[in-house]
């Protein structure tokens, strides 16, 4: 059987389970021991040496990165197809996906930061909260674009463009803001929400969440404590600083409780 290293929480894992859902393909999805620390090892560690998840391994066959294991998966499962027929459309649902993992990602990821993680207070951290907002609302705009007429963003049915959009905005819906109700972002999210592909997805949370995993409860304490130590990686680090938040950065080299992705070897 297929095997995904997994966080519930991650919108990058979460493209790999409903592609692989949608896809009817079984799998079993552990998650890696110590990788909130960095100190993930063994199997995972061999098919992921960044230390992150998604990592897949099938047979012999071990990969990172969400994106090149949504291109496997498709290369060894084709059907049913997840990207649009043409040259064109295709580039255009890979771009969605560039935009959503690089430059929208960190703006739910930082609101984690100063929200549970609690790295600003005060001024700082609303000030950091109002540009979040801003931006949201921008992306919100520049989807709808991208959404036009279409009843997926992937075309006439779901697929990869969707599923590159979905994990993030249900991840900032849970933080406060969704799209205006009326909107065709909003009907493509209530649409999307109910695949089944999707919905056990989101259930693999509320069963992590039930089952006595503290979830974000506690983290801010485990930071304090340098038992937790978030990933700055590119992306992260240039949204943090653009929003006016370099002394967060500055503060947790201080106190060695962020990380940078680890050398390969």
């Amino acid at each position: 059987m297929l095997k995904l290293y997994d966080h519930p929480f991650s919108p990058y894992a979460q493209k790999v389970k409903i592609a692989l859902r949608e896809k009817g393909q079984a799998f079993e999805a552990p998650m890696p021991q110590g990788i909130g620390s960095g100190g993930a090892a063994g199997e995972f560690a061999d098919a992921n040496p960044r230390l992150e998840v998604p990592a897949l391994i099938h047979g012999d066959v071990r990969l990172f990165d969400s994106t090149i294991i949504l291109e496997y998966i498709e290369d060894c499962w084709p059907q049913p197809p997840l990207l649009p027929a043409s040259p064109a459309e295709r580039a255009r649902v890979r771009v969605i996906e560039e935009v959503m993992d690089t430059h929208y990602e960190p703006i739910n990821w930082g609101l984690s930061e100063v929200r549970n993680f609690k790295r600003a207070e005060g001024e700082l951290a609303a000030r950091i909260e109002a540009r979040a907002r801003e931006q949201v609302n921008g992306y919100f705009t520049w989807l709808e674009r991208q959404l036009g007429d279409r009843q997926w963003f992937n075309g006439e049915s779901f697929g990869w463009g969707d599923l590159a959009v979905l994990p993030y905005l249900n991840g900032t819906r849970g933080l406060g803001q969704a799209p205006e109700a009326g909107t065709r972002l909003a009907a493509w999210l209530d649409r999307a929400n109910d695949r089944p592909s999707v919905v056990a997805t989101v259930k693999d949370i509320t069963d992590m969440l039930s089952a006595g995993n503290p979830g974000m409860g506690d983290v801010a304490r485990l930071v304090r404590e340098g038992l937790f130590k978030r990933e700055y990686r590119d992306h992260r680090l240039e949204w943090m600083i653009k929003v006016g938040g370099i002394q967060v950065i500055l503060d947790g080299l201080a106190k060695d409780n962020i990380r940078f992705g680890p050398d390969l070897a």
